[in-house]
């Protein structure tokens, strides 16, 4: 099918481009981008697409896939199909799944499952048993960097990039530093980009709060702001010695951001993530004693937020994750410290991230879109198309004025543990073309 999309709003971080113009889309590929198209065959849609928004397809760094394993939480299809809702063309899951993606044999068994998926879903489109749908997104997989990501052993990491890891990442703090130098060492070679999320979980111990006046008033036991920056200290040293690229996963605090743009100024090679919910919530969110703020990292305070703010439009913050991390009922109804930590988010993240951010203008949308696709592309060692002729059509159609309500039937994910439950949202993303 040709479709015409006439005077959208493009915004295009590639290109850097924010302006309105009508965008010729066939067999998969973008025709043309004009200010007027009008050169079109008689078989063409035309949509009338004022008011609305096309980016580049959104890229989710990590998140947790529920299957196999755990598919009460979240089957394979329902999170490939949550995240294609909220816009994004390329997923990538952590190996954490059970058993845990540590073996080539699980890498392709999961890269066979969406392609069975997509090819049911388009059976069923045909014969009317289902709507069309928007493609299902591109299916990345990081590969553990130790065995049932327990931390002790190295994973047979040349076996795993053969099999088409993405990158190598346990999602999990590692602790031994002698084994994270290990790792670098190992990994130069390989051109596979590794992730560590650094938490020193002895000063960590039991808490489940940033530290700070909120977490006494809410009588909850607290995380130190230096559980975390002190092992990216070490991370830093360790990276400074040895120079195998390093991408650190879930920045939270604002002596975290310091700390990353002076190794960035003094050349160091890495990369960093904040998730999307710690730039909208601080501590005084956790007075709702919601489990679906229970979170690790935890909220930071105002001050945290603001320097993750910063540090993503300055660009010390690459990327803005999803950590999409999907919970049964069961497992989220318990005391605030007793919940697991995690929430959703890949049908959430967008409209949520440009009503607070963008429409508030403290954002351009340039800046947020960048945050969700180009730069979290590059992080994999990948790259995102302009929106531009013969390109291939990875795009994201978005309206920002939307509304809608989070509830379980407007939802693809199975799991419904968000703070945003119940309530009226504005921005809604109305196709993907992957």
């Amino acid at each position: 099918m040709t479709e015409l999309l006439q005077k959208v709003r493009v915004i295009d971080p590639v290109s850097e481009i924010d302006e309105l113009l009508d965008v010729l889309i066939a067999d998969g590929y973008i025709q043309a981008v004009a200010s007027h198209i009008s050169d079109i065959s008689s078989d063409t849609q035309i949509r009338d697409c004022q008011g609305l928004v096309l980016g580049p397809g959104l890229v989710d760094l990590y998140s947790h896939s529920g299957e196999p394993g755990f598919e009460e939480r979240e089957t394979l299809l329902s999170f490939l199909q949550a995240a294609a809702a909220g816009g994004f063309t390329r997923v990538s899951i952590l190996p954490d799944t059970s058993p845990v993606i540590d073996n080539p044999a699980l890498v392709a068994q999961l890269q066979q499952k969406r392609r069975g998926e997509m090819k049911e879903m388009r059976e069923k489109e045909k014969i009317n048993l289902a709507p069309p749908v928007s493609p299902l997104p591109l299916l990345h997989i990081w590969g553990a960097i130790t065995l049932d990501v327990a931390g002790k052993q190295m994973t047979e990491l040349a076996d795993l990039a053969a099999a088409g890891v993405v990158g190598f990442t346990d999602g999990k703090p590692l602790e031994n530093l002698a084994l994270v130098r290990g790792v670098l060492e190992y990994l130069q070679p390989l051109g596979k980009p590794v992730a560590f999320w650094p938490s020193d979980r002895q000063l960590t111990a039991n808490g489940v709060m940033r530290e700070g006046s909120d977490a006494l008033r809410f009588g909850l036991p607290p995380i130190p702001a230096s559980a975390e920056t002190t092992a990216i200290a070490a991370m830093l040293e360790l990276v400074a010695t040895i120079g195998t690229p390093v991408h650190i996963m879930r920045v939270s605090t604002a002596r975290s951001v310091e700390l990353i743009a002076s190794a960035k100024a003094a050349g160091l090679p890495i990369t960093a993530s904040t998730t999307w919910m710690h730039l909208l919530l601080d501590t005084k969110a956790v007075k709702s004693y919601h489990t679906s703020l229970h979170l690790d990292p935890p909220l930071g305070n105002s001050r945290d937020v603001a320097a993750l703010r910063a540090g993503v439009r300055a660009g010390v913050i690459d990327a803005i994750a999803i950590d999409h991390t999907p919970y049964s009922y069961e497992e989220k109804v318990q005391a605030f410290a007793e919940a697991p930590p995690g929430a959703i988010g890949l049908e959430l993240a967008l409209p949520l991230l440009w009503q607070y951010l963008v429409e508030s203008r403290e954002f351009t949308a340039l800046e947020l879109w960048r945050a969700l696709s180009s730069s979290p592309a590059k992080c994999l060692g990948q790259k995102v198309s302009a929106i531009a002729p013969d390109q291939p059509a990875e795009l994201t159609l978005f309206d920002p004025q939307q509304t809608w309500k989070v509830e379980r039937k407007s939802l693809y994910t199975l799991s419904q543990n968000t703070p945003w439950l119940g309530q009226q949202l504005k921005g809604h993303v109305v196709q993907t073309w992957c």
